[in-house]
């Protein structure tokens, strides 16, 4: 049966990084909710990093603005799986991947976590080759120095620690504001077009009939759900202590919790929703030719925003909201892994050793890609990223959705029939549509 969590770990190396945050019940409103804040920021990044750009930018420089709906679509999705995951913590105080560890045979389990990790390294590989390009732009230093800088951000993992859970939320926030700030003002040097825009975001079939047209919105689905996360949120939920009044009253925390994350989880994607719908619209405004015209990817597009915009100060904003991008996803890619560790496996180590082996796997394909591929590599890593993301994304949902429409672990607050309908709808939409990129992709 459910049991309401009155104590939690900062999943992010809970020896390193301390404290949770209490949410007494005397609070008001507004108190509560600012200090429920957080979990879904941390989550929002995994659906602004890199690879999110790499799909967007081709989106909207080969089509316009017309896959703007696919975007706002895919991450309404979003919400709802993510909504799932913070109710699934919160009412159990167990994280999806310690759920799948105990509800599963060992073997399948195994299978779990190992495409888990796979999702790690994937979004890991898409974080290092978005750092990379941002460092030739900034630096002006050569793709591959680029990538071997990258491989330092584990002394930032090193100095975050003893560093408190409300810090490290701050920090992310501090980045997510500056990819906004600068795809606003790269927004308004470009000057797109505001009732193209609008016609954009209405939803519509005739604008998928193009077969490229459907796999660029297929991948963009495929960017914007992240396997990892729907682990990840699970987890750092529960660094929201509720203090419990009566023990009468127990459910109805129980239900105000689950409120308050659903209120900041719809906010948080609901920015990272604005500023992935801000990368479409800046590549269809800048880029986009009716007709016809070469496609951008995110490796060409920086160079040519110069020019386009007018002022070089675009591509500067451009190389910085990328760089910022790919370290927010950074700290929360480094959660993630340290929660489908501990959660399959019940191992620990030490947070910049976690950090260290993520990035290992991921600079190695990296680097091998920019030496072979030369210049064009990034982009073409940073779709192949997206297609072995979709491969497994369907492995975290299905237990997810399981587990939510138990009446044995949720108790009252066990998914409504059409909740669990739209659930599944979305597992067999996603399922279908990731099955049908992959074999696009290997079939080319």
């Amino acid at each position: 049966m459910f049991k309401l969590p009155t104590t939690a770990t900062a999943p992010f190396c809970p020896s390193e990084v301390s404290g949770t945050v209490t949410v007494p019940e005397h609070y008001p409103f507004w108190k509560k909710v600012v200090r429920y804040a957080g979990p879904g920021l941390l989550v929002s990044v995994g659906y602004m990093d890199p690879g999110n750009w790499a799909t967007a930018i081709q989106g909207g420089s080969q089509f316009g603005y017309n896959l703007l709906f696919v975007v706002v679509l895919s991450s309404l999705a979003a919400i709802v799986l993510q909504c799932l995951c913070a109710r699934l913590g919160i009412v159990t105080g167990k994280d999806l991947a310690v759920h799948c560890r105990e509800q599963y045979s060992p073997a399948a389990a195994k299978g779990l976590w190992v495409f888990a990790e796979l999702s790690i390294i994937a979004c890991d590989l898409a974080e290092v080759l978005g750092c990379a390009l941002a460092f030739h732009l900034l630096l002006g230093v050569s793709l591959p120095v680029g990538v071997a800088l990258t491989a330092l951000d584990t002394l930032i993992v090193l100095g975050l620690k003893g560093k408190g859970f409300r810090q490290l939320e701050a920090i992310v926030l501090g980045l997510i504001a500056t990819i906004g700030v600068c795809l606003f003002a790269e927004l308004v040097l470009v000057e797109p077009d505001v009732h193209a825009v609008m016609a954009g975001l209405v939803p519509s079939l005739q604008k998928l009939a193009d077969r490229d047209a459907l796999y660029l919105a297929i991948g963009i689905l495929g960017a914007t759900v992240m396997p990892h996360n729907l682990y990840l949120h699970s987890s750092v939920v529960q660094t929201r202590v509720v203090r419990l009044g009566a023990v009468g009253g127990q459910a109805m925390r129980l239900k105000e919790a689950i409120g308050m994350s659903r209120i900041d989880t719809i906010v948080s994607l609901g920015i990272a929703l604005f500023i992935n719908g801000a990368i479409l619209v800046l590549a269809a405004a800048a880029f986009y030719k009716p007709g016809g015209g070469n496609v951008m990817e995110i490796d060409q597009a920086y160079e040519l925003l110069a020019p386009v915009a007018g002022t070089a100060l675009a591509a500067f904003l451009f190389g910085l909201a990328l760089l910022a991008s790919g370290q927010s996803s950074t700290f929360t890619g480094t959660i993630a892994g340290q929660v489908i560790m501990e959660g399959f496996l019940k191992l620990k180590i030490p947070c910049w050793q976690r950090r260290l082996i993520t990035r290992g796997l991921a600079l190695a394909p990296a680097m091998v890609g920019v030496l072979t591929l030369g210049d064009h590599a990034i982009g073409k890593m940073l779709v192949a990223s997206q297609v072995v993301l979709s491969m497994q994304l369907p492995f975290a949902m299905y237990p997810l959705i399981r587990l939510t429409g138990r009446r044995d672990l949720m108790g009252q607050f066990v998914n409504a029939w059409w909740t669990s309908a739209l659930a599944w709808f979305l597992f067999v939409v996603i399922s279908s549509a990731n099955v049908w990129m992959v074999w696009q992709a290997f079939s080319a």
